[in-house]
């Protein structure tokens, strides 16, 4: 079965008459016209990658949760070894054939940004950080993933893009140093860490959705990333205290299948209609909805900025999906 020719080395785009074909069968990327969907392929870009700045939200609640049962390195490999069981699952059931040789340099960027640095840098950090703090030092990865993503690739976005961008990046680390008290510790020192293997992942991931359907790159990375997280869970487990409560268990099935997984498939797929650098800037919300989770499912206290950043980032969003790149 070729499902990986359902992408190409060019942005999807929308066609008139899609044809059936084994990639579709697969989970490849079907074309689709607007007409049958109600949507422009940018609007579903955009909606595939708000699913995954959604899902993206509960990762930091859900490691919180996680660690109330379990050691920080036991999270962060059993995460990816439950993930890899899904991905590789729906990799050999489709009968999905190996990426091309080119392809796999990419894949192992991913594989270490977005499976296995940013997972334990910012579960390092969450052992002394609050969710919310933290989610507002992440907050700077739009600008990081724009940055990474024009040396990477070449794009050059508008002065208008980069003005708004400046503008909301700024805000969250404002919003940040305030929340610190002006003095970053070692924890925020790990996420900022986070920021810049997660934007490498992210850019990688992005350029490779152009050519192999998104849930694909992320499955591979896992696979690819196997031999390593086994290992270290089987080390972790013996070494780090485990009590499995409800809230652990379930932070960790949510880490390991919606962070780790489909959020990820449908985040790459997002980047790969709308552009790796629009779609970054999505992610100017995401540390505003984690600021709803701390305070619903780990009664965090929100902080009084909070509503201000709001409104400065969800207008930095608007300018930035309409600048021309």
């Amino acid at each position: 079965m070729r499902t990986n020719d359902s992408a190409t080395a060019a942005a999807p785009v929308a066609v008139n008459a899609p044809a059936p074909s084994s990639a579709t069968a697969a989970g490849g990327a079907a074309p689709e016209t607007a007409g049958a969907t109600g949507r422009t392929p940018a609007a579903r870009g955009v909606l595939l990658a708000g699913l995954g700045v959604a899902s993206f939200s509960l990762t930091f609640p859900g490691t919180a949760w996680a660690l109330e049962g379990m050691g920080p390195w036991t999270v962060v490999m059993l995460r990816s070894v439950l993930a890899a069981v899904l991905a590789g699952g729906a990799l050999a059931v489709l009968r999905v054939r190996l990426p091309e040789r080119r392809h796999w340099a990419g894949i192992a960027v991913v594989a270490g940004g977005v499976v296995l640095g940013f997972p334990l840098l910012t579960t390092l950090a969450l052992q002394t950080s609050t969710t919310s703090h933290a989610a507002v030092v992440v907050g700077l990865l739009p600008l990081t993933t724009a940055a990474c993503s024009a040396l990477r690739t070449g794009a050059r976005p508008s002065r208008t893009f980069w003005v708004a961008s400046l503008i909301g990046a700024a805000v969250v680390l404002g919003f940040a140093v305030q929340q610190s008290g002006g003095a970053p510790g070692r924890s925020d020192l790990l996420l900022f860490a986070a920021l810049l293997v997660c934007a490498a992942g992210y850019t990688e991931g992005g350029r490779l959705a152009r050519h192999i359907p998104g849930w694909q790159v992320i499955g591979w990375a896992l696979v690819l990333c196997l031999p390593v997280t086994v290992a270290g869970a089987a080390v972790a487990l013996t070494t780090e205290p485990l009590r499995l409560t409800a809230h652990a268990v379930t932070g960790l099935l949510w880490l390991a299948a919606g962070s780790q997984f489909l959020g990820l498939v449908v985040w790459y797929r997002g980047m790969a209609v709308i552009g790796v650098s629009k779609a970054s800037q999505l992610q100017l919300a995401q540390p505003l909805l984690t600021l709803v989770w701390s305070v619903l499912l780990l009664g965090e206290r929100l902080p009084p900025a909070a509503p201000a950043t709001a409104l400065a980032v969800l207008a930095c969003i608007a300018v930035t999906q309409r600048a021309r790149g």
